[in-house]
């Protein structure tokens, strides 16, 4: 995309006397496209753009936007979670309850500035806390500190639904559907999905699938859920100038067990994760959402490897450790 198509985007993000000067397409996304622009006056700032041609997950819907497939998508959690509502909509709960996330210039769904909904927001200078990890764990380590202090104040906002924090989120999916029962819907048909695609997890399926159900039968009961993030992995947390660990890809933001949070932080951060770690966790839900979540990571990969997305060496990677601890958990 050349700067001058962007040029009615900043003027209206950050008013005139500006202008992009390059556009840089960043590596990472899979459902949306995110771009650098650079100004004229050497500042920068990141766009989110949704539009069909950037999700790369094989039968995404054409456009997101407000219509009925987005209403299914708030209602089931465990859905794809993409669009300018989801992620509006996140931006302004993680701001009310002070987590930093990049300070949002322009939101915009009229289509009338770029021929796709996006939005404006700062570009965090420095890296992100996995690129920190690998290159100083030391140094990461006031960040991972400061990071627990935020999951924490997810987890203590609690909510007597499950679901997404768009409006129309909820609903109704406690009267549906237990967060217990949710994950193991969900794992069953990861599994079923995976094991269609691969022979040992065919050989182990139904092994596998009663593991599952024996996971979501020995979860009690449950009425609150605090907030998650989703996929808070490292490569989604920015380090700012004051060492501020800074949320992105924040449209899954819902509220729904911490464990499921946890589950994936724990295979996300590996040995760093004792900085991310709360006593408070029910273990019999996350021995269901660490199983469920490897059956995910699995067919989530092999998925979006029926389409076109480029970086495909990392996703079959993905989807190989995830089955190989799937299968472990059998023993």
């Amino acid at each position: 995309m050349t700067p001058e198509l962007w040029e009615d985007v900043v003027r209206a993000a950050l008013g005139g006397g500006r202008r992009p000067v390059t556009v840089a397409r960043l590596r990472g996304g899979s459902k949306k496209g995110v771009y650098r622009l650079t100004l004229d006056d050497a500042s920068t700032v990141v766009v989110y753009r949704w539009a069909a041609a950037e999700n790369y997950w094989p039968g995404a819907a054409d456009e997101p936007g407000p219509d009925a497939g987005d209403a299914g998508r708030q209602q089931d959690p465990l859905s794809p979670a993409s669009g300018l509502d989801l992620f509006e909509a996140a931006h302004r709960r993680l701001a009310a309850l002070g987590v930093r996330t990049p300070r949002l210039y322009l939101a915009d769904g009229s289509r009338t500035l770029h021929r796709a909904d996006l939005a404006v927001v700062e570009d965090v200078p420095g890296e992100n806390l996995e690129a920190l990890l690998g290159r100083d764990p030391r140094a990461a380590e006031p960040v991972l500190a400061r990071l627990a202090d935020t999951l924490g104040l997810l987890r203590e906002h609690r909510a007597r639904y499950l679901g997404r924090t768009a409006p129309g989120g909820n609903g109704g999916a406690p009267e549906a559907r237990s967060c217990e029962r949710l994950v193991v819907d969900r794992a069953l048909a990861d599994l079923a999905e995976a094991a269609a695609r691969d022979t040992r997890l065919h050989a182990a399926e139904d092994r596998l699938a009663a593991l599952v159900q024996a996971h979501g039968a020995a979860v009690g009961p449950r009425t609150e859920w605090g907030l998650v993030h989703g996929e808070l992995g490292p490569d989604h947390v920015l380090v700012d100038r004051q060492g501020r660990p800074v949320l992105i890809d924040i449209e899954g933001l819902m509220h729904f067990d911490a464990e499921w949070e946890h589950a994936f932080l724990r295979i996300r951060f590996g040995e760093h994760y004792r900085w991310l770690a709360h006593d408070g966790l029910d273990e019999q839900r996350l021995a269901l959402h660490t199983l469920a979540m490897r059956l995910s990571l699995v067919a989530g990969p092999l998925r979006l490897l029926d389409g076109d997305f480029p970086d495909r060496e990392a996703m079959r990677g993905i989807a190989e450790h995830n089955l190989r601890e799937a299968l472990a958990l059998l023993r």
